[in-house]
């Protein structure tokens, strides 16, 4: 798959995914061609315009009257014309390559940050070389960096879910165009985060709403720094509510570590509230609460964070933070763009943060006792 020998680092498995474009065909100055190919005078030919015009065009400038680019357009389809990046990278000293940092794991959050960041990437036209690190360490990632600066990319994003991430990250900031994605963020790095905290207090807030004393959590792993803001959001909305905050069960985010903890607290009959910091820690509560006796939600309400595909078809349906992941990756890549694009004279923005949304289905409901009161939230279909 890779071209060069250059042995991969310790601790990283590295894939490559194209872009649009393809790295055969005409040139980018319709000088030269590949036979089989198309090269740029002839598109020029058949939409009857200029080789300027149609460069234009592909480099993708503005200043290019609609009509006219759709005729271009339409040669090089008819025509089979593709770019020589090669000859590309020669002329404008960029290769239309950003390389991803990733974790290799197949934990919902993580893997569905790499495929929105990789699908904006594509339909920006840029090819993606990804670095997938099985340790979230300062060497793996410094390793990572070092390879993908040999697959000469252009800017770099990083998924970031541990602190390590962003921290080695600040190490490269200046010599390479980086951004980080997730929990982990260093002033020094731009980074684009979900506001994990406003969706946890979003939670809570639902469930103190609906009537219940208190909210009980299902934490996840102590070195996520996402794990820690779903924590600090659920705190901080029982302490607004002059709630008391019981003790946090901290799991590991899976469904196992979620069952064994729910086990305790089906143990519990005070216990009527959960928020669980990941869907998979929800899956796991809810067959502990099943086993128990304890229905769901008549004796007790499930809340997760994440809406992963399946959250709709838990039994009951799963009440859950909405993250959108393909937003998330367009926002990364704006902001590695613009820090590509930048000047001295405009500064290019540090920081977006995206707040997701509790989405209401049939794990909620009001304590025993209790009628039921207005949902807060967007009530799924």
């Amino acid at each position: 798959m890779f071209e060069d020998d250059d042995q991969v680092p310790d601790g990283a498995v590295r894939t490559h995914a194209s872009g649009r474009a393809d790295r055969n065909g005409g040139s980018t100055d319709g000088s030269t061609g590949r036979p089989g190919f198309s090269v740029m005078r002839d598109v020029a030919r058949l939409a009857g315009v200029s080789t300027q015009t149609v460069s234009r065009v592909v480099n993708k400038h503005p200043h290019v009257a609609a009509e006219t680019r759709q005729r271009v357009l339409t040669a090089m389809r008819a025509l089979n014309y593709r770019q020589n990046l090669v000859a590309r990278a020669l002329v404008t000293q960029r290769t239309g390559t950003i390389g991803i940092i990733a974790y290799e794991t197949s934990l919902y959050g993580p893997t569905s940050m790499l495929y929105a960041i990789e699908g904006a990437a594509r339909s920006a036209g840029y090819f993606v070389s990804v670095a997938s690190v099985r340790h979230l360490d300062r060497r793996s990632v410094l390793d990572a960096v070092d390879w993908l600066r040999r697959q000469q990319v252009e800017g770099i994003i990083a998924i970031a879910p541990a602190t390590a991430v962003a921290s080695a990250l600040a190490e490269v900031a200046g010599g390479m165009a980086t951004i980080s994605v997730g929990g982990g963020y260093d002033e020094a790095v731009p980074s684009a985060q979900i506001d994990n905290a406003a969706g946890a207090r979003q939670a809570a807030r639902h469930l103190l709403e609906l009537g219940h004393a208190t909210v009980h959590h299902v934490a996840g792993p102590a070195e996520w720094p996402e794990a820690g803001e779903r924590t600090d959001g659920w705190r901080e909305a029982l302490s607004a509510a002059a709630r008391p905050a019981p003790l946090p069960l901290r799991g590991d985010w899976s469904s196992q570590a979620g069952y064994e903890q729910g086990r305790l607290l089906a143990e519990d009959p005070s216990v009527t509230a959960v928020f669980c910091a990941s869907d998979q820690l929800a899956l796991g509560v809810l067959r502990a609460l099943h086993e128990a006796g304890r229905r769901v939600p008549e004796d007790v309400s499930v809340v997760g964070f994440d809406d992963t595909p399946d959250a709709g078809h838990y039994l009951p349906p799963l009440t859950t933070v909405r993250q959108d992941f393909a937003e998330l990756g367009r926002r990364s890549l704006g902001l590695l763009l613009a820090q590509l694009d930048r000047s001295d004279r405009e500064p290019a923005a540090r920081r977006t943060v995206q707040v997701p949304r509790l989405i209401v289905r049939s794990s909620t409901g009001p304590p025993p006792g209790r009628s039921a009161t207005p949902a807060t939230g967007l009530r799924a279909p």
